[in-house]
């Protein structure tokens, strides 16, 4: 009973910026680790980034310098700014988080998805 909602995708640009957003809505404890995911057309899904509960960091090597994911705790937020973009990240963003719904319990959650396409 967790939902995630991605928005923010758009079109724009190459060199230009966008901010995508995740809200996670439900029952639940505490949010352990979230991250972003991307999928090209024809494509598998790629880790973007992650950010665990404590703050820690990571970055695919592709994305690195030019992304950056931090998270807003009180409203249970993700955040994936994007600077710098090129038509090679042009893909459907997916929101996951690691959710624990009760002290034994957890599980894994997907939100729908959210386009960005990035011109030349």
């Amino acid at each position: 009973q967790v939902q995630l909602v991605e928005s923010g995708g758009d079109l724009v640009q190459a060199g230009g910026s966008l901010r995508l957003s995740c809200a996670a809505s439900g029952s639940f404890l505490t949010i352990l680790a979230m991250a972003w995911y991307r999928q090209a057309p024809g494509k598998q899904r790629d880790l973007v980034a992650t950010v665990t509960s404590g703050g820690t960091t990571n970055y695919a090597d592709s994305v690195k310098g030019r992304f950056t994911i931090f998270r807003d705790s009180a409203k249970n937020t993700v955040y994936l700014q994007m600077n710098s973009l090129r038509p090679e990240d042009t893909a459907v963003y997916f929101c996951y988080a690691d959710i624990r719904r009760s002290i034994w319990s957890r599980d894994n959650y997907w939100g729908q998805g959210t386009q960005v396409t990035v011109s030349s």
